[in-house]
């Protein structure tokens, strides 16, 4: 069954029996689907972003490219579930289950044994391994000023850190700086050289919790602004400090650092 043009916001479908159903493309955001059967299910591209997924069998479904931003998904089944470039920057995972499954950056889930060695996959049965990793919290307080573009004021975070040094505008296919005189091109630049980055490491910009702008002219803040933006969304977007500076490497006109989490 197909669902299409369907917009199912906020809808509550809790223990809702959906094996199967194609549901690609669909607007699903703040859906309850506690309990449901979403086994083998379509889920491509699907916006699931702060939809309620606990306990909610997922085994076999396709969430390739879904947005599971904020999503709470406790103990839910992720048994061969294909999770190729999902976004899942803040998801809840609490005790889930990715026995087998496709991450986000493309590799087969394997968790740690006791004794620190990879389990590898069962063939003969579902394993109970679980994930105890990747979990984010967003912190905001009224006591302190709000913040003024897209990030947050803080990010809690737990898992494997990852320090990206700070990028600038090369062109590795040049090995020289581009666009010397256009800022938002420069940006461009380094937008997909941390990128690159991130994904050697096998993390994505959900990932990040945490960068750092450097400026040479601080006139330039809002053209910077509006390429970065395009990389997050501003209410999971990571903690952030832009700061002018006298001079930058090779006279470029920003750079930009970046911690992530896996």
């Amino acid at each position: 069954m197909k669902l299409t043009s369907a917009n199912l916001k906020d809808v509550n479908l809790q223990k809702a029996k959906l094996r199967g159903v194609n549901l690609s493309g669909l607007n699903l955001s703040g859906v309850n689907l506690d309990e449901a059967d979403l086994s083998a299910a379509d889920l491509t591209g699907t916006n699931l972003k702060k939809a309620c997924l606990k306990k909610t069998n997922l085994q076999k479904a396709s969430l390739k490219q879904a947005d599971l931003m904020v999503a709470n998904l406790e103990q839910a089944n992720f048994y061969k579930t294909d999770l190729t470039d999902a976004k899942t920057y803040g998801w809840i995972i609490k005790n889930a289950d990715f026995t087998d499954a496709i991450m986000p950056n493309g590799e087969i889930y394997q968790s740690e044994t006791t004794d620190g060695e990879l389990n590898q996959p069962e063939t003969s049965e579902k394993s109970s391994q679980k994930v105890t990793s990747m979990t984010r919290k967003i912190i905001r307080t009224d006591k302190a000023p709000a913040p003024v573009g897209p990030y947050n004021q803080a990010i809690a975070a737990t898992g494997t850190t990852i320090f990206v040094a700070g990028q600038i505008a090369i062109d590795t296919r040049i090995n020289d700086i581009v666009y010397t005189d256009d800022v938002a091109k420069q940006t461009e630049q380094v937008m997909a050289n941390l990128g690159a980055i991130l994904t050697e490491a096998g993390a994505n910009w959900s990932n990040v919790v945490k960068t750092t702008v450097f400026l040479k002219d601080m006139n330039d803040f809002a053209a910077v602004n509006a390429v970065y933006a395009k990389y997050f969304d501003e209410a999971t977007a990571p903690a952030r400090a832009c700061v002018e500076v006298s001079r930058l490497p090779k006279d470029v006109l920003v750079e930009i650092d970046c911690i992530a989490v896996i």
